[in-house]
């Protein structure tokens, strides 16, 4: 018996540390991970709270302008289908949210609905664009509507793609990385052990059809999520609550909105766009029988079509102005941009 325990001993030590060493993944050095996903037309500029975010530009300047917000552990790569598609015809803003991609830890580490409102509000300040369109899609569609509620005199149009924030449904179920995510036993430990195998369990959860998350987009998501403080900034936003969006609140926004939800979307599920389409006045739902949460990623051609589709539908596809765009003067002055390190650029999400 003796024998048999010393045994078991032996052999639960070798699979405790062989667990360790198949999900330790450390953090990566920015300047690696710049090297690999910021070059250009990637850059950084500084926020009047002296945050540093990495940016993305592109399009032509006097074109009417769209800001993209990517959701919870993705980055502004999640976006870049249509940008590629858009960027011939409008000017095309994406960006890191503070915790995510090459911006890393939000400056004073708030993860709270303001901080994270205005900073895409900061961020089109600094680039002197007044008036645009914001999209967002799950995290960042709940911060596209925070924004719309708080500056509606600069939101031309709101588009929510399978968007956070309505009081109602509740999700069906959740990729196995939110779940961790979510468990106080847990989250210390995501820090430092983040086996790749879960990120890519959570992607495949989170589309229509998992065949279409292919290991370059995997390890775009892994490596950013390794970005220095992004996966304590992934504890901590739990730590921050969100208030739901209300009727009321709802009821003073008077611009276009679009509303793109894929059917098979399980954390978001579709009874949160018809809460959406309900409580917007001008609204135009459209819905994918086969895609999931990230449908702008999943197919960007058929989802930057029905886009296109709506701006030129509500006029928004029109030659910017002074009164509409982003000649007009910022809010705040522009702030100088800080190039990063140029290399190979790759885009998997």
């Amino acid at each position: 018996m003796f024998k048999f325990l010393k045994w078991l001993f032996i052999l639960l030590v070798v699979a405790i540390i062989g667990l360790g060493i198949w999900s330790y993944a450390p953090d990566i050095e920015p300047s690696e991970l710049q090297a690999q996903y910021g070059g250009p037309p990637s850059r950084f500029i500084e926020l009047p709270n002296g945050q540093s975010v990495h940016i993305r530009d592109e399009g032509p300047r006097d074109a009417p302008a769209i800001l993209l917000i990517h959701g919870s552990n993705a980055s502004l790569h999640t976006w870049q289908g249509w940008a590629d598609d858009l960027k011939r015809d409008y000017r095309v803003v994406r960006y890191d949210q503070p915790g995510h991609g090459l911006t890393g830890a939000q400056i004073k580490r708030d993860y709270s609905t303001e901080a994270f409102r205005d900073t895409g509000a900061e961020v089109m300040n600094a680039l002197g664009i007044n008036r645009y369109v914001v999209a967002g899609n799950s995290m960042g569609g709940w911060v596209a509507w925070n924004i719309a509620l708080k500056y509606p005199q600069r939101v031309a149009g709101l588009v929510l793609v399978d968007a956070s924030g309505a009081p109602e449904a509740k999700p069906t179920r959740v990729p196995i990385g939110f779940q961790l995510a979510q468990s106080a036993a847990v989250r210390p430990v995501l820090k430092i052990f983040t086996p790749r195998s879960i990120i890519e369990q959570s992607l495949q959860q989170s589309v229509g059809d998992p065949s279409k998350v292919t290991p370059e987009m995997v390890d775009l998501y892994w490596r950013l999520l390794r970005h220095p403080g992004n996966r304590e900034a992934t504890v901590a936003r739990g730590d921050f609550p969100r208030k739901p969006a209300t009727a009321v609140e709802f009821a003073g926004l008077t611009m276009p909105s679009l509303i793109l939800w894929g059917k098979k979307d399980t954390l978001i599920p579709l009874p949160n766009a018809t809460w959406f389409a309900r409580q917007l006045p001008n609204d135009t739902l459209v819905t994918y029988d086969d895609l999931g949460h990230i449908p702008m990623e999943e197919d960007p051609k058929r989802t930057v079509a029905d886009f296109r589709a709506w701006l030129e539908k509500t006029g928004l596809n029109r030659t910017a102005t002074p009164a509409t765009q982003s000649i007009a003067s910022p809010v705040t002055a522009p702030v100088a941009a800080a190039p990063v390190n140029t290399g190979v650029t790759q885009t998997g999400g």
